[in-house]
């Protein structure tokens, strides 16, 4: 197995960002430090991350949170905000799928499974994801819907057609297949519909259900075989 792969399947980080370490000069296997993300391991031999032993757990966990207003979708955080990790004790080292800005609430995943995690993300899955967004100044008229539903430029560049409905005035329900920084709150403001609040309400397959804010749930097999599919 390749070693940024091994990294992934470790939970250190995606595979992508296993290149960096390796990159940075921060994993050695046996004494040598390994810089070449290419490099086969097997395991026999002790693969260290800063000076840290990592392995391959036998079953990887994935897990749902609520995540509350005010909480950073990072595993580390320089400002000393709480962060999604410090909302799910585990003794694994888990990072989160994906991000939630600090004022939007909802569902997101966290996981040990780098290479679930990386297969979730990548752009070329359009995994869908719903949100559900309370405007200022509805409800808001079909003109507006309908330049949300077929895509908008916005100065990143034109967004993907969403599914948008508005199940009462001025709320929005709207399922994106792209994940750009602050996309919901971008979009209702080219239409100049503000977010006044911001819910994730599903993930893929996995609906935010009954969690209350800050309440976690560890997924099922079933569950997170749906992810992969």
């Amino acid at each position: 197995m390749r070693l940024a792969k091994f990294l992934a399947h470790a939970g250190v980080a995606s595979r992508r960002a296993a290149e960096g370490l390796i990159a940075e000069g921060r994993v050695t296997v046996g004494p040598e430090v390994v810089t070449d993300p290419a490099r086969d391991v097997d395991g026999s031999i002790p693969v260290a991350v800063d000076r840290r032993v990592v392995s391959i757990p036998s079953e990887r966990v994935v897990y749902a949170l609520n995540k509350p207003k005010g909480v950073v979708s990072t595993a580390k955080d320089t400002h000393g905000r709480r962060t999604v990790v410090e909302l799910v004790p585990a003794e694994r080292r888990l990072y989160p799928v994906g991000r939630l800005d600090a004022d939007t609430t909802g569902l997101i995943l966290l996981t040990d499974d780098g290479e679930l995690a990386e297969l979730l993300m990548h752009p070329r899955h359009e995994v869908p994801k719903t949100y559900r967004a309370r405007v200022a100044d509805g409800p808001v008229p079909d003109g507006a819907l309908r330049r949300l539903r077929s895509g908008l430029a916005l100065d990143d560049g034109p967004t993907l057609p969403a599914k948008v409905d508005q199940p009462r005035p001025g709320v929005l329900e709207i399922t994106l297949r792209e994940g750009r920084k602050r996309q919901v709150r971008r979009m209702c403001e080219a239409v100049g519909h503000p977010v006044v609040k911001l819910e994730r309400i599903s993930f893929g397959p996995l609906a935010l259900g009954g969690l209350k804010a800050g309440e976690h749930r560890l997924l099922s097999a079933t569950e997170v075989a749906q992810l992969r599919r």
